[in-house]
């Protein structure tokens, strides 16, 4: 790591070599791409940060993977275990709309079909062939409601994304991180074979080549380096830049939890934290949106906006976060009033980004004029944070 002033060699996509050479950054280092990405997110976003107000419904937490990270999947015969009826899912789609919500993020587990014949019955039993089957029709009874999907369902075929595109105004897959030596025996991902990193990047990319809007990022804490986390944002830039699809980046801490594998490893800090999203935000084109989730980070609200997000992701007023459920959804009142004090307004938002509404061949034009309509609802209520409150 050179000794000189790094703030001048600073600028909107660092280049690779300088990116891999960042990931040496000391803390007084830090400081300085903490703000040059404040104000590189200035420049764009101004002082406006968003959140999507939605509800989270996860189909099924059956996964063939077993990271060892991981308090969601379950196999069939675990305590916990469970499959969403028809009935569940439109029971918590009305809900949603009459909170208010705009988003219905559905996130499940990976392949479960091809692991479980029990999840296999289940699915014959509701009337459908696959869970992309019961992807679509849950995705069209959440837009009879008004609401827009988000799908997050793992590693996808190229086809089952085309099939989903038609009802989603975005898809998602968190890369995670690119290093395969995460993925050696001993590793997070040993036992998880939709976790290899060239089946995601694939994905990535295909989605990208289907010019669907999506959302990616990265899990930091798990045992990765710093270098393998600035790899894993350089090769999302670079599938960007081939297909200027990717809307939005995650950077997403690892909390450890008494019943999972990891259970000892040690929280990032505050440093590890503020690097980590100072160099998402030098290393991304400017159009992409980088968020940190709030619930995971409830005292870190300023070191998040000091180090360059624009975006909170989704925060639900009706569902947990089935993900990290002893981690609630800070009230949005009050991550309102947060921002305010530190001179930012936090708005909702779509699940998809304005720009890839206007662009041609990105979203479906019956999903392009529901979501203009939503996009009115929302800006005639005004700031969702204070119409929770009240």
């Amino acid at each position: 790591m050179r000794d000189t002033d790094i703030a001048t060699d600073l600028g909107p996509e660092i280049d690779d070599a300088l990116a891999l050479e960042l990931a040496g950054a000391d803390a007084a280092a830090v400081a300085q791409l903490s703000a040059a990405a404040a104000s590189l997110r200035d420049h764009v976003y101004a002082d406006r940060l968003t959140f999507s107000p939605k509800v989270f419904l996860p189909l099924t937490n059956l996964c063939r993977n077993r990271c060892d990270y991981c308090s969601f999947r379950k196999s069939p015969n675990d305590p916990g275990a469970w499959t969403m009826t028809h009935e569940e899912v439109q029971t918590w789609v009305a809900r949603a709309r009459a909170q208010g919500c705009v988003e219905a993020l559905f996130c499940l587990g990976d392949k479960p079909e091809g692991a479980f014949s029990a999840y296999r019955r289940t699915l014959a039993t509701i009337g459908h062939d696959s869970t992309v089957d019961y992807l679509v029709w849950s995705a069209r009874v959440a837009l009879e409601h008004g609401l827009l999907p988000h799908t997050n369902a793992g590693v996808l075929s190229r086809e089952d994304m085309r099939r989903l595109k038609r009802w989603n105004v975005s898809l998602g897959l968190m890369l995670e991180n690119v290093s395969p030596r995460l993925c050696e025996k001993g590793m997070p991902h040993h036992r998880a074979p939709d976790k290899r990193p060239e089946r995601r990047l694939r994905m990535i990319e295909e989605a990208g080549e289907l010019r669907i809007p999506f959302t990616t990022g990265i899990l930091i804490g798990i045992g990765e380096t710093r270098r393998e986390r600035v790899e894993s944002l350089l090769a999302i830039r670079a599938s960007h830049r081939r297909h200027g699809h990717i809307q939005e980046v995650i950077v997403q801490n690892f909390t450890p939890r008494p019943e999972i594998a990891m259970h000892e490893v040690e929280p990032q800090d505050d440093l590890e934290m503020r690097h980590a999203v100072a160099m998402a935000r030098l290393i991304l084109p400017l159009e992409v949106s980088l968020q940190a989730p709030p619930n995971l980070n409830p005292e870190r609200t300023a070191l998040l906006i000091g180090a360059g997000i624009n975006d909170f992701g989704g925060i639900s007023p009706v569902s947990p976060d089935y993900i990290n459920p002893a981690h609630p959804w800070p009230h949005v009142a009050v991550l309102a009033n947060a921002c305010e004090k530190l001179g930012f307004r936090l708005e909702p938002r779509l699940p998809v980004y304005d720009d890839y509404l206007e662009r041609a061949g990105f979203v479906e034009d019956p999903l392009r004029v529901q979501a203009a309509t939503i996009r009115e609802r929302l800006r005639e209520h005004g700031l969702f944070a204070r119409e929770l409150a009240s």
